[in-house]
């Protein structure tokens, strides 16, 4: 009786993952064909979710229905080749596919000792990164969530260092009575850079900022004095005009007063791997830490972010947890290099995505975006539209008008359902921001995308 019962389960299951598999292909080959943002009609139906916490099991088979039936459609089309917005890659098949095996895997890459292959991967990808984007070979690092919390890491690690030439160790004393650290940043920094620096415990109104010039970049000529207490916070990749701060002079000027330098490259550090662009990420080499995303322009699934630090003994001092159950072994162990402890196996769909496209296939995948980005604003501007930035990777800044037009035509672009942009505010003018970063983009994409946001702006306007 036990055996047979033992034998249904397995059936059950069995039926289960084919049922949620076949779901999931479907719908990933379907994603071209549908709305980028969801009808109200499919976001109103999300209320069918709010219900009392149930008091009795319920079959899986049916809540797989429901999630499919109601959150399919309520989905925004981010894998898909129209979606613009936010700086969200898509999922190349050999990511969501690694994506699926790691699931069922369902490893802690916390300690090796938890997941030999999960604390493999993530050593394999790390190094290369390093390569791929041309950063010492030295660093060390670890998978985290985003940018932000990479940031927060690379950070972190900086602080203790800083403090540590001062004769303090943060670790034991925390930050009470420190020697105080300064902050400076560029008045184009990016929100989460901002955030990261108060979750230090670095206030949003004790740094200083420094002017940047029309296209966001930070103006070297107006560097304050820094010191070995300083933290030189740089951006390669602005998020709404693509443009890269100053690095080579930057860093030169920092390091010769012993400041520490931490680069935001969320997305734009990937332009490293492409010959035709790689002139931009000159420079962002000689900094001292990094933070990234493969969620980005690597089009990994989402969460997948990167934080590279040169010294490795600071990284490992402000992240390493002690106690006496997670003793680890000689070789590199993930919890000691990132702010959580248990967490998934983010590198075995990283490993899968950069494996699947090698750096040709990377190199690829970044100049044809941008090639597309070219597009959009050579057909903005052949319309009479104003485009707001040299457009020099992937991000384009349209205004159509008064802001007032400008909002119109966004929100009316967005509720047509054929693509999707997001808008923006830049440098006091209000922008339709696209952001061309999915492997799935095709020539044609661009094209009814293209033509759709003119025949709208044309309505808009008449």
């Amino acid at each position: 009786m036990a055996m047979q019962t033992g034998l249904n389960e397995l059936s059950k299951r069995d039926e289960l993952l084919r049922q949620a598999a076949e779901i999931a292909r479907k719908y990933a080959l379907g994603i071209g064909e549908r709305r980028v943002a969801p009808a109200q009609k499919d976001l109103d139906s999300l209320k069918e979710f709010r219900e009392p916490f149930p008091n009795a099991p319920s079959d899986p088979t049916q809540i797989l229905e429901r999630l499919d039936q109601i959150g399919s459609r309520a989905t925004v089309a981010t894998t898909g080749g129209r979606y613009f917005g936010f700086v969200n890659g898509g999922t190349l098949p050999a990511s969501l596919a690694a994506n699926w095996l790691a699931g069922a895997w369902d490893q802690n890459a916390a300690l090796r000792v938890m997941s030999p292959v999960a604390a493999e991967l993530e050593e394999v990808v790390l190094r290369w990164i390093c390569e791929a984007l041309g950063l010492p070979e030295n660093c060390e690092g670890g998978l985290v969530t985003c940018a932000t919390t990479a940031s927060f890491t690379a950070l972190a690690a900086a602080r203790h260092a800083l403090l540590a030439r001062a004769g303090w160790n943060v670790v034991d004393d925390g930050m009470f009575g420190a020697p105080p650290i300064d902050v400076v940043v560029g008045d184009e920094a990016h929100a989460s850079i901002l955030k990261a620096l108060s979750l230090a415990g670095f206030g949003k109104k004790r740094l200083r900022r420094v002017e940047v010039d029309g296209q966001g970049r930070m103006r070297a000529d107006k560097l304050p004095r820094l010191s070995e207490r300083t933290i030189l916070c740089i951006q390669a990749g602005s998020v709404n005009t693509g443009a890269f701060d100053p690095a080579a002079e930057l860093c030169a000027r920092a390091h010769e007063q012993g400041a520490w330098v931490h680069v935001d490259g969320a997305f734009g550090l990937w332009a490293a791997v492409s010959p035709k662009y790689s002139h931009l990420t000159k420079g962002f080499e000689e900094a001292d830490s990094w933070a990234t995303d493969a969620h980005k322009w690597p089009n990994v699934n989402y969460d997948s972010g990167i934080v590279l630090v040169k010294d490795g003994a600071a990284l490992r001092s402000a992240m390493t947890i002690t106690a006496a159950y997670l003793e680890g072994g000689a070789r590199r162990e993930p919890m000691h290099h990132t702010p959580e402890s248990s967490r998934r196996a983010r590198g075995v769909e990283l490993w899968a995505a950069l494996k699947s496209m090698g750096r040709e296939g990377l190199c690829a995948l970044i100049e044809r975006t941008c090639a597309y980005a070219q597009r959009f604003a050579e057909g903005f501007r052949k319309a009479g539209f104003e485009v707001l930035n040299d457009v020099v990777i992937n991000q384009v800044l349209v205004s159509f008008g008064s802001a007032e037009a400008t909002q119109k035509v966004i929100r009316a672009v967005q509720d047509d359902g054929t693509c999707w942009c997001g808008g923006t505010v830049w440098q006091g003018r209000s922008a339709m921001r696209v952001s061309v970063c999915s492997w799935a983009t095709t020539e044609a994409d661009v094209e009814l995308s293209l033509e759709t946001i003119l025949r709208i702006a044309r309505e808009c306007r008449a």
